[in-house]
């Protein structure tokens, strides 16, 4: 394998829409599509030798230094008329690999990713915080990217975005974006956040809350008058409230629940779902808007098992639990049965709104 084999699987990435590649001595590359990882069989193994001289090939002089004191670098690779990447070379079992993330330079609307209205209301807030939420690989960056996107066309203000890594590229209209990467243009989530408010944002986003000092951060941006977006792994409402408290010690964590319940302004948490064409995925939303029930629970922890079904009565407010989305995904034709009943939060409670809307027959699947 030399440079150019790459420059062809990396065209092959970005043609079949794929998110990274992998290249591992011993065995043949794999993508991954749609969430999943392939193995490309009809391609040659890698060996030792090949993703060795690969990673030599395409990384600069400075970064190949630091690859050969830490045994690990990250860095950036560009292919013309294909697109740009970031590329995590290390090693595992005495040889080279790589990782190529590719970086997309446009991104769906949030009508296009099939997101809820209140996504676009959440987008347009002007001060408070805002969290996308999910496991690993359930669309967060992606639903972030096109809430910026939707800033970026209505608002005329200063984003700054934190990521790691970069993974849309965005370009001015009626806003000025800075997007910084950690790594590259700052050393951390929380040193970027800790100079921040000097460089008069607007609009924050920083790609996780990872630890107390980040979330330390966010929450004071929120509450002095700046929009901020980030993200959780967290998987629906009640535990992403119970996460951002429980990164404070026990003596702070009242103080920081009369902060959360000013500050939230709302929460996205998605879980992709295979279509039933078989043409990707589906996002399954949860959004809960902060209202005043919601407000009460979040500053009480005893009231935070009421939260579900605030959620669930909350239409009026854009609010929408998985299992209504997932019941709305399935009377459109685009989820089947057995998918929403393997994703949903309570399927026997999904089955049986599912039998009073008609839409399955008593009893059966």
């Amino acid at each position: 394998m030399d440079r150019r084999d790459l420059d062809r699987l990396l065209g092959l990435l970005s043609q079949w829409d794929g998110s990274d590649l992998h290249l591992k001595a011993g065995v043949p590359p794999r993508v991954r599509i749609d969430g999943e990882l392939r193995q490309l069989t009809s391609e040659p193994k890698c060996t030792h030798t090949d993703t060795q001289a690969v990673a030599r090939a395409i990384m600069p002089a400075e970064v190949a230094a630091q690859f050969d004191r830490h045994r690990e670098a990250d860095f950036a690779y560009s292919v013309s008329g294909v697109g740009r990447f970031r590329v995590n070379a290390y090693y595992q079992r005495s040889s080279v690999a790589l990782a190529f993330r590719r970086v997309r330079a446009t991104t769906d609307s949030i009508e296009e990713l099939g997101l809820p209205p209140a996504v676009a209301k959440l987008a347009e807030e002007r001060r408070g915080l805002v969290l996308v939420t999910g496991p690993t690989g359930s669309g967060k960056t992606t639903t972030l990217a096109a809430m910026i996107a939707h800033i970026n066309r209505v608002r005329s203000c200063h984003i700054i975005t934190i990521e790691d890594p970069i993974e849309y590229l965005h370009s001015d209209q009626l806003a000025s974006i800075s997007q910084r990467e950690v790594g590259f243009d700052t050393d951390s989530f929380a040193s970027a956040m800790r100079v921040v408010l000097r460089q008069d944002p607007d609009v924050i986003l920083v790609g996780e809350m990872r630890d107390v000092e980040t979330a330390s951060a966010a929450l004071t941006a929120a509450e002095t008058g700046h929009l901020v977006l980030s993200t959780l792994h967290t998987i629906d409402a009640t535990e992403t409230i119970t996460r951002v408290v429980d990164f404070f010690p026990p003596h702070q964590q009242q103080q920081i629940r009369t902060s959360l319940a000013g500050s939230l302004r709302g929460t996205i948490a998605q879980r992709l779902v295979r279509r039933a064409d078989g043409n990707g995925r589906v996002p399954a939303v949860e959004v809960m808007v902060v209202n005043g029930r919601i407000r009460q629970c979040i500053e009480d922890a005893s009231h935070a098992g009421d939260i579900v079904d605030i959620i669930a009565d909350g239409a009026y407010y854009g609010m929408q639990s998985f299992d209504q989305s997932l019941a709305a995904h399935l009377e459109a034709g685009l989820v089947t049965l057995a998918e929403a009943l393997e994703m949903a939060t309570n399927p026997h409670d999904l089955r049986v709104t599912l039998e009073r809307r008609g839409l399955v027959q008593t009893g059966h699947g």
